[in-house]
């Protein structure tokens, strides 16, 4: 699915493109099955990062494996993998076909079907780097994740879990049975309750929304504690009171990476990282998927089923 100019869900459209051969260090998958990420929307609206179309974007990817290119030792064909194709000038998986580097991929677990498995790349590794890589997150620590029972949310709920640590999760009340299903120790209604209030104190911050509630996080940081902000451009003066508070306030973009998704992988074949799909759509009704995810009401993730297995 591709688009020549930015706009609406209805600038998608179905094109026919030869099959990519893989490059150097690349391989060629079989696309199953690719999660559709806010990133996907907003590309598709706005030039962001990408520039202007005509392009196809995705940047998630479950399927298998084609062929490989020069110098691949990790996967040959017939291999199951998942991964994310590199952010942000490696889109592409909406499509039957895709290249991409081959230590972007995993093995896919086992226990995960495609579309499963689809779901948790681009999603899962921003939760990962998150909270790991940069707020160094340890065990018996806490965190306070906002937005938990969304896509990054319900994966970063998780993998705190894990650690174990102690979570806090923000969502409507409708939402806390399913934030406690997702590790959350202490689901926070933010329509209600003033976070700032509700949480006390924390030794990091997944900031999932911007604004005021970026600013608000700072307040609930220990000395020295972290707040991770996946909205890469901060909202200005962020940074300056995340020092003048004597905390680190750390904008990030999620990477495409190897060990990041063997870990991911790890976690969902020892069950304790899990995705949940709310919605399914084939390929051919991407332009709905894109519809309901701008809704920002979707629990989990929305997956677009390119091999049409469910």
């Amino acid at each position: 699915m591709s688009q020549k100019t930015h706009g609406g869900p209805d600038v998608l459209h179905e094109v026919e493109l030869d099959v990519p051969r893989p490059g150097p260090s690349q391989i060629l998958v079989r696309v199953h099955a690719a999660g559709l990420n806010p990133t996907d929307w907003k590309h598709r609206a706005d030039r962001l990062f990408l520039g202007d179309p005509p392009y196809v974007l995705g940047w998630d990817v479950s399927g298998v494996v084609e062929a490989v290119g020069i110098g691949v030792t990790v996967f040959e064909p017939g291999d199951e993998v998942f991964g994310m194709l590199p952010y942000p000038h490696g889109a592409g998986s909406f499509a039957e076909y895709v290249t991409g580097p081959a230590r972007s991929f995993a093995h896919k677990p086992d226990g995960l079907t495609h579309v499963e498995a689809g779901a948790m790349p681009l999603a899962a590794l921003t939760a990962l780097q998150a909270l790991i890589d940069t707020a160094h997150l340890e065990e018996g620590q806490s965190v306070l994740v906002h937005a938990a029972a969304g896509g990054v949310g319900h994966f970063a709920t998780q993998i705190a879990a894990a650690l174990g640590t102690r979570v806090f999760g923000t969502a409507s009340s409708g939402k806390h049975d399913f934030l406690r299903g997702v590790g959350v120790d202490e689901p926070v209604d933010y329509r209600e309750t003033d976070f700032t209030e509700a949480v006390g104190e924390v030794d990091a911050v997944l900031d999932t929304i911007g604004g005021d509630t970026a600013f608000g996080s700072l307040r609930v940081l220990r000395s020295g504690g972290t707040m991770v902000t996946i909205l890469p451009i901060p909202p200005e003066g962020l940074l300056d009171e995340a020092e003048k508070r004597g905390v680190r306030a750390a904008p990030m973009l999620v990477e495409s990476d190897h060990a990041g998704m063997t870990a991911v992988a790890d976690l969902a074949e020892s069950g304790r990282l899990r995705p949940h799909v709310s919605e399914v759509f084939p390929l051919d009704r991407l332009a709905d998927a894109h519809r309901a995810g701008e809704t920002g009401r979707t629990t989990g993730k929305l997956v677009i089923d390119v091999a049409g297995e469910a």
